[in-house]
């Protein structure tokens, strides 16, 4: 009996512990391989890297190469926004402290304060680099590089080389010769607009200012030495408020077109987009645009090959036609950012050889990489020979930082409605505007 009780006992502690054991969590014995997280480890957490652009053209297509980065890398997360007023609403981003990591908005005045990571030892970017796109991207007071270009560009008129040739004209070398042109056109096509503006679209008409306002003054003093005169505000170069100089002689010039019915009439309200789509439909016969559009332009006609494309005419007798050949599609690195090595390994992801290739075509721009060899089409010889007749000038990237090409656009919006009693008014204003947002860019 003693015997079956101590059995029995055996059996019921043995079943107890069995149902414990069942009870109990147990804990994996997984055995990490080398170079692996332990199971102990927690998750990588993910890196989002803030790309601010106002680059409206190259949106989706950024988007489809950042897709393919982020799918690539996991681990950081690389985040588009695009904004079209983005030369103004970056200020507010850095007053607000809301700073993007990758931006492609440049302004000497940030430049001045510290904004920009110093690119100037990316040797690995910069030996493939062409010499004159590196010289361009160099900031004339530091002599650094604090943004990296990957493409070439030009601006100038486009125009419609079959309406040219029907009514026998040829490019203008002279604004008479230009006004006259586009007279031709509205008495001989009174159904087409002789020349279209996008004018609700403000960095259009900034545009306008930079190259053929501005580019008296940068055909009379050079590249650098205008560069130096804008970043030391000298008045004896700039002469902003001079009577007949380049900034009355600007207003002027405006307000003759818009006289003469040489505009659409929908200037203050119609878009970029509506301007791109009037000139790939045969509604106008010039407009005044960058490299950059061709691509917009082929996307609404395909079939359109009588594109045509040469210099500004000069605004004041006596000067030569320009035309903008300059850096495109800059890239920078926010000092404060604290992503900056994700940042470049994006960075190293675009300037890719075979990403540069295909964003070269997609552009329709050349490339500034010299191993990157594309076939950037259509405007190719146009260009060439555009370059062959005018002065080459370069962006206006040394206004003061509260003056940007958005601000200068608004007050062409002002010429064309009136604000001003005369051309001689806008230019003091202009001299007025530029001073105040000098002034404040360098208070010590």
């Amino acid at each position: 009996m003693k015997r079956k009780i101590i059995a029995m006992f055996t059996a019921f502690s043995l079943l107890t512990a069995i149902m414990a054991g069942c009870g109990a969590k147990q804990e994996p014995q997984t055995k990490a391989e080398p170079g692996t997280a332990k199971p102990t480890e927690t998750k990588k957490t993910q890196v989002a890297v803030k790309f601010f652009t106002g680059k409206n053209e190259t949106v989706d297509w950024m988007n489809s190469l950042i897709k393919k980065f982020n799918t690539e890398n996991p681990g950081i997360v690389v985040e588009q926004e695009f904004q079209k007023d983005a030369s103004n609403v970056i200020k507010v981003k850095f007053a607000s402290g809301d700073v993007p990591d990758l931006l492609t908005v440049y302004d000497q005045g940030y430049v001045d304060q510290g904004k920009y990571l110093d690119l100037s030892n990316e040797n690995a970017w910069w030996s493939r680099v062409e010499p004159s796109i590196k010289e361009l991207c160099t900031d004339v007071k530091s002599g650094k590089q604090f943004r990296i270009a990957t493409n070439m560009t030009m601006a100038g008129l486009y125009y419609n080389k079959k309406i040219f040739s029907e009514l026998g004209l040829k490019e203008a070398t002279t604004w008479e010769e230009f006004k006259n042109n586009l007279k031709t056109i509205k008495d001989k096509k009174p159904e087409m607009v002789p020349m279209f503006v996008g004018g609700k679209d403000s960095w259009m008409l900034g545009h306008l200012i930079e190259f053929m306002a501005h580019g008296v003054i940068k055909q009379k003093y050079g590249t650098t030495d205008t560069k130096k005169a804008m970043l030391s505000n000298d008045a004896s170069k700039l002469a902003f408020d001079a009577p007949d100089g380049s900034m009355e002689t600007f207003a002027k010039r405006i307000l003759e077109l818009k006289n003469e019915g040489l505009f659409n009439k929908d200037f203050l309200t119609a878009t970029y987009d509506n301007q791109i789509e009037a000139f790939a439909t045969g509604k106008t016969a010039v407009i005044s645009q960058g490299m950059w559009a061709l691509s917009g332009i082929l996307e609404k006609n395909k079939d359109m090959k009588d594109i045509g494309f040469s210099p500004y005419p000069p605004i004041m007798d006596g000067m030569k036609p320009v035309i903008l050949s300059a850096e495109d599609s800059a890239y920078l690195i926010a000092a404060e950012s604290k992503h900056q090595s994700e940042a470049k390994k994006f960075l190293n992801y675009l300037f890719q050889p075979e990403n540069l290739k295909a964003y070269s075509e997609f552009l329709k721009s050349p490339s500034a990489f010299k191993d990157v060899k594309a076939d950037w089409g259509l405007l190719k010889d146009e260009a060439t020979k555009a370059l062959n007749n005018g002065i080459h000038i370069g962006f206006t990237n040394e206004a003061p930082s509260g003056f940007s090409g958005d601000d200068a656009g608004r007050m062409v919006q002002d010429i064309y409605a009136g604000k001003y009693k005369t051309p001689a008014d806008f230019a003091k204003e202009y001299k007025n505007t530029w001073d105040k947002a000098w002034t404040a860019a360098n208070k010590k």
